[in-house]
């Protein structure tokens, strides 16, 4: 039976990553790695096992406060589908861009999130940036050949030759950097904000499944023996987990005397999508989730991520509060104390490093401690139960699209 008492002997966590194409193994070596790092510095144990199950995840047997707790994780995987969306060439990738930025520009929903925070909106420009300097020097060089060649000769067989050949060259220069694109990561990025922008907000239809089959996995754990499920999201999996949640608390999928439901987004980048006009469904799930006693939910991020929407209440800055708003607690990571001097000086300008911080080990921790909530003995509504917000929290609306999904 479930534990009445607030102590945590048994958990499930469903992680949902972001728009990551790389498989989920990443997360299980993260966590191990990490785990153990952050357990050195606090003073406790993690040992990581295989688990069985359908679902790619793995199991967790903590010590921590002399208290043992079995925690099992499951990976909620789209990355098959990120693939999928990355998989075209050169030239559709910039017709994505050209796509994206006409999209956020003529809706409005860039200027509207430049009033939030800058960090993100020119983390969303720096793809579009680095791709059109990489076009330009492609552009530049088959140019300088093409001026070269032309002094040979001046026939018009011989121009068309070098006509082909300067192309020929600018399109491998092109392919050269995409080949590099795990040190640039524009490409990525530009199929990142490229993804939602496409259906302007609305879910994209391959996904629709996909998060109905989340809901099951979360549904089925809530009706077995754990004292607390646990939905972590991160990045773009924050507002995916915010609409799975609110489907399965719509459908009656909570039970009163199961386990403690618990939500923690992580570095969310939930305006991205909810300031763009088709969003409806999005924003009615975002108020929604954020009137239900249900769960608790905490919201976490850092103003030293870049990438993410620092201490800006989802539900409130989309413009979508209800009066009865309970969620989330919004607080911060605050990375400038919870992490040394030197740690910080070793990721900076690192921001791709940085937005995954939240799963990482802390080397100066404070209250928010990743391996504690996942695997520890206390549930996440007890470990922040008198915890207040952040009073440099952003809860003014800026957004100009506020339709809801019936």
């Amino acid at each position: 039976m479930t534990q009445t008492s607030g102590e945590v002997r048994r958990r499930r966590v469903f992680y949902i990553p972001g728009y990551d194409p790389i498989p989920p193994r990443r997360y299980r070596e993260l966590y191990r790695k990490e785990g153990a790092k952050q357990g050195e510095i606090s003073g406790f144990s993690l040992s990581l096992s295989p688990k069985s199950g359908a679902r790619f995840g793995w199991s967790v047997d903590s010590l921590i406060d002399a208290t043992e707790t079995h925690s099992e994780i499951d990976v909620l995987v789209w990355s098959d589908i990120v693939q999928s969306s990355m998989d075209v060439g050169i030239f559709q990738t910039y017709l994505i861009l050209i796509r994206t930025a006409w999209i956020y520009i003529s809706t409005g929903a860039l200027g509207a999130l430049m009033k939030l925070r800058r960090g993100p909106v020119l983390a969303a420009l720096y793809p579009v940036a680095i791709l059109l300097v990489q076009l330009l020097v492609a552009i530049g060089l088959g140019a300088v050949l093409f001026s070269v060649l032309g002094l040979m000769s001046n026939t018009a067989l011989f121009q068309l030759g070098a006509g082909l050949a300067s192309v020929a060259l600018a399109y491998g220069v092109l392919r050269w950097f995409k080949k590099q694109d795990g040190k640039f990561f524009a490409y990525y990025l530009m199929h990142d904000y490229g993804y939602s922008a496409r259906w302007r907000g609305a879910e994209p239809p391959e996904l629709l499944a996909r998060l109905e089959s989340f809901q099951a996995d979360i549904a089925e754990a809530l009706l077995q023996d754990w004292d607390e499920v646990l939905v972590v999201g991160h990045s773009s999996g924050a507002h995916l987990g915010v609409s799975v949640l609110a489907n399965l608390i719509r459908a009656g999928q909570v039970p009163e005397a199961g386990p403690k439901l618990a939500f923690l987004s992580l570095g969310q980048v939930v305006p991205m999508v909810s300031y763009l006009p088709d969003a409806k469904v999005l924003r009615r799930d975002l108020a929604y989730l954020s009137a239900r006693d249900e769960l608790f939910w905490l919201d976490v991020t850092a103003p030293g991520d870049p990438c993410s929407f620092a201490l800006c209440d989802p539900v409130k800055v989309s413009g979508v509060a209800p009066q009865n708003q309970r969620w989330p607690l919004v607080i911060s990571a605050a990375f400038t104390q919870s992490l040394s001097p030197e740690l910080r000086a070793t990721l900076k300008h690192r921001f791709f490093r940085l937005h995954f911080q939240y799963l990482c080990a802390f080397d100066q921790p404070l209250g928010y401690d990743y391996f504690q909530i996942t695997a520890g003995p206390q549930r996440l509504s007890d470990r922040f139960a008198d915890q207040a917000p952040t009073p440099s929290r952003i809860d003014t609306p800026a957004n100009k699209y506020t339709e809801m999904a019936l």
